[in-house]
């Protein structure tokens, strides 16, 4: 098990808000959220994302220009320099949390941040653990969540100081370069139940997902920025989530622990049936 002895536990979100100010990571802004600013990433670096290839993966996954290889030694190199990186933080901060909102089928993270409010981020998409479960906690997988380590294209293996690293094998997820953009983090938990839960009979799925009163599911597919998230947030019907989701022999279930809605220009006028306008003016009970 990874020890460190300079990390901060599971905090809460409070206690990450003024580490975040405190380290000036972001800033408040009016009516009090957390504003930060991602740097050069303001999305994923598809390009820089690499899976180890070797006897678990080799046959299982279809290696192409969006499922790149990555050599086993290559990835224990970088592995080997994440950690001298850990060790060069004065603070880290840990976040236990389940990929998947089933119990049956959820996957237990170790998330590991050099930043507070990644640990926050990441600590909102996930689903957490209820306080009596923290104890004995013991992670399947570990993300190692670094935006300020440079990766070098010749020593490990990848295309630019950018990298994100899926073992399998060895349960491990390496980040690194990405400036302070945080979704990496999500998007690979939800890598991780792609590859684990198709074999489980259960489909993963990129959508948004709401259910009736009466237990009816309505599925919405589509690709970033075109509605999904608008058109699931009905007032007469339940949200269940608004992007990745696994449908097994019994339910529709959220990867996510809340939602990634963007709020960039939304408005009441642009759309009407936003999750704004549920706020404002919620549904009669």
């Amino acid at each position: 098990m990874l020890t460190l002895d300079n990390a901060h536990w599971n905090l809460t979100t409070a206690p990450l808000v003024e580490f975040a100010i405190q380290r000036n990571e972001g800033l408040l802004a009016k009516d009090g959220p957390l504003a930060v600013k991602t740097g050069r990433h303001t999305g994923r670096s598809a390009q820089d994302k690499f899976t180890v290839r070797d006897a678990l993966t080799d046959k299982a996954i279809w290696w192409n220009n969006g499922n790149k290889p990555m050599d086993p030694d290559a990835f224990d190199r970088l592995h080997e320099d994440f950690l001298a990186a850990l060790g060069q933080k004065d603070v880290l901060f840990v976040q236990d949390l389940y990929g998947g909102s089933q119990p049956e089928h959820r996957v237990r993270v170790r998330v590991i941040n050099e930043l507070a409010w990644h640990s926050l981020f990441i600590r909102t998409m996930l689903v957490r653990p209820e306080a009596g479960e923290l104890a004995d906690f013991v992670p399947e997988f570990t993300v190692i969540d670094l935006p300020s380590f440079r990766a070098d294209p010749a020593r490990h293996g990848c295309r630019s100081e950018t990298v994100v690293a899926v073992n399998f094998t060895k349960k491990l997820i390496l980040i690194g370069g990405t400036s302070s953009y945080a979704g990496e983090m999500k998007k690979g938990v939800f890598g991780l139940l792609n590859f684990l839960l198709p074999p489980q009979g259960i489909m993963p799925m990129h959508c948004s997902a709401n259910i009736g009163p009466n237990g009816d599911t309505a599925v919405f597919f589509g690709l970033s920025g075109t509605g999904k998230t608008t058109l699931s947030a009905d007032p007469n019907r339940t949200l269940i989530g608004d992007d990745e989701h696994g449908w097994s022999d019994t339910a529709v279930f959220n990867f996510e622990g809340g939602c990634y809605a963007k709020m960039i220009r939304l408005s009441p006028v642009a759309e009407p049936e936003s999750l704004i306008q549920k706020i404002v003016h919620p549904p009669p009970t």
